[in-house]
């Protein structure tokens, strides 16, 4: 603890006698030194504390990419988690549903090099008139990408992803890690509970029509792979 105190002393002498607002690895807790302050430029809160972590989304499962303490920019994440994808699946995904921060210029080639289409409009100046089965394939990966957001709504409200009570990285990280594990468990648990509906039910005309569909949004999922940071 002195040697927190001492260190929080250090970079507070510097920023008064410098006459400065910042200072890197800047020390904001006395019992958490390790989390830094992390600008979002939310409406609610321009300014959050702890962990940042980029993931990605496929097949109702949420894999943890990328988490760190410090600011790190999840631009640089796209490739690794496709070649993640595609040692997973062996081939590479038919597009990519991200934020609005992965859509690089070199994010957008890479990917127009191993044929991958990305989601979101292209760079330039917008079109004046848009067709409208470019507004369809807009709002589709528009609703494909909420599926990540949804996960991490669920993590917050049912699985205490935003209340996590411990105090050093190792064990905060570890926390965070097993919410995610806990997560993609609960949505096998869940789809093995459906399959035993399914086969239970599987002799009514109107369950079996409503199987048949339920596959079909399945296969057309799986084809997808969904990025976001948080």
């Amino acid at each position: 603890m002195l040697l927190v105190v001492s260190e929080v002393y250090r970079q507070q002498l510097w920023l008064y006698e410098n006459k400065k607002r910042s200072i890197e690895d800047r020390i904001v807790s006395l019992s958490q030194p390790h989390i830094r302050p992390i600008v979002r430029g939310k409406a609610r809160t321009e300014v959050e504390f702890g962990a940042k972590f980029s993931a990605s989304c496929f097949d109702g499962y949420v894999f943890l990419d990328h988490i760190s303490w410090d600011n790190f920019n999840e631009s640089g994440d796209l490739k690794t988690q496709v070649e993640a994808y595609k040692n997973y699946t062996g081939y590479y995904p038919e597009s990519v549903h991200v934020d609005k921060i992965y859509r690089t210029r070199e994010n957008r080639a890479w990917c127009q090099e191993r044929g991958i289409r990305i989601s979101g409009p292209p760079l330039g100046r917008p079109p004046k008139n848009v067709s409208p089965d470019t507004k369809k394939q807009a709002r589709d990966d528009e609703l494909i990408r909420n599926s990540i957001e949804g996960k991490f709504g669920q993590g917050k409200r049912r699985f205490s992803l935003g209340r996590v009570m411990a105090k050093l990285p190792h064990t905060s990280l570890t926390a965070i890690a097993i919410t995610f594990l806990v997560m993609n468990l609960s949505t096998l648990l869940l789809r093995l509970f459906c399959q035993f509906l399914c086969q239970f039910f599987k002799t009514t005309s109107f369950f079996a029509a409503l199987i048949n569909k339920t596959n079909v949004l399945m296969n057309f999922r799986k084809q997808k792979i969904i990025f976001t940071p948080a």
